[in-house]
């Protein structure tokens, strides 16, 4: 077996943690990972004077792909986040989120399988704002045709690989025409190259598209938005499945990808083993399929399907009586 290595962040909080949950259940999979690991944020401010130090970004491009915990977003150093400027310095241009329904999660939504592909650099998140005089604020809209073309080629492209019947662009083109109405234009026009591969290829107002996915989310499969809406609308399909303790995020360029949990550190559980690591394991998961190793994948996703079946392997956030520790271990021991 080939051996391919991954940059891995641990992260702060309780970010090594729910890493070494990952690390544990990669090793017990034998699949020919080896770590790189390479610290950022918080915990490395005072010795390098940044908290993305130049090495990290060395490390993901040399080996195209890589695994974050949680980062803290410092308070008063120039970046508004470390995760954006992650993105942004490695033009990280799509945030892929799944979302579904796992067993053992008591919820009112049964059989969700959602996946929100958010463009990632643009729009409202690109930063450009400022005062005007002292009593009005104006935050600029950037959406560019390259930006578009690029998300939606990529959301219909990874959806015809995973045998997806109905893909969805979120906009509010009724109201800004010009950026939106592009976004939602150039969606239509790669859509022509597409149009027998799915089932139903359409659009929904970003409100609208709410309220359908509290009333009728399973008619969903693939919702594909600009920047702003996708973190919200990803947000809310997280909580369909139980939050954002569940759910696993990509980040995705072209040749680069960066798999993380969407949830934050958590200082204040920090080395208490009481985190849940599954939006870590499930990112791992996503990790996988990315490298080509689906059966490898499907046989991880098996065992944490396992672990969650039962109350005494399952976290307690997920109404469990498990540990990290023993969480993870179950995962291990039911693998096959």
């Amino acid at each position: 077996m080939a051996t391919r290595t991954v940059s891995l962040i641990p992260g702060d909080g309780i970010g090594p943690e729910v890493t070494d949950s990952v690390r544990a259940v990669i090793e017990a999979l034998d699949v020919g990972i080896e770590w790189e690991v390479v610290e950022a944020g918080e915990k490395v401010i005072e010795k390098e004077g940044t908290p993305l130090p130049e090495y990290v970004l060395e490390s993901i491009r040399r080996n195209k792909v890589a695994l974050k915990g949680p980062l803290t977003t410092p308070v008063g150093t120039g970046f508004r986040s470390v995760n954006v400027a992650l993105r942004k310095e490695l033009d990280l241009y799509a945030n892929i989120r799944p979302s579904q329904s796992l067993p053992g999660i008591d919820l009112p939504y049964k059989d969700i399988d959602i996946i929100v592909f958010r463009e990632n650099t643009e729009d409202l998140y690109a930063g450009v704002e400022h005062m005007v005089g002292r009593n009005a604020a104006e935050s600029i809209k950037v959406i560019t045709r390259e930006g578009c073309e690029r998300i939606c080629r990529m959301a219909f492209e990874q959806s015809v690989a995973m045998g997806r019947r109905r893909i969805t662009v979120v906009h509010k083109a009724n109201i800004m025409k010009f950026t939106d109405g592009m976004f939602r234009d150039i969606f239509y026009e790669i859509s022509r190259d597409y149009e027998n591969r799915f089932e139903e290829i359409d659009d929904r107002i970003v409100d609208n598209m709410a309220m359908q996915l509290v009333i009728r989310p399973n008619e969903y499969d693939v919702l594909v938005c600009p920047n702003l809406y996708g973190d919200i609308l990803s947000d809310l399909c997280a909580g369909l499945v139980g939050g954002l303790g569940v759910a696993p995020g990509a980040n995705v360029g072209d040749g680069i990808a960066l798999f993380e949990p969407v949830h934050g550190s958590a200082p204040k559980y920090a080395g208490q083993n009481r985190a849940n690591p599954l939006a870590t394991l499930l990112s791992a998961k996503n990790m996988l399929i990315y490298m080509g190793l689906q059966e490898d994948a499907e046989r991880m996703q098996r065992a944490i399907n396992e672990a969650l079946a039962s109350e005494k392997t399952r976290t307690r956030d997920l109404g469990g009586t498990a540990g990290t520790k023993e969480f993870t271990q179950a995962i291990i021991d039911n693998l096959r």
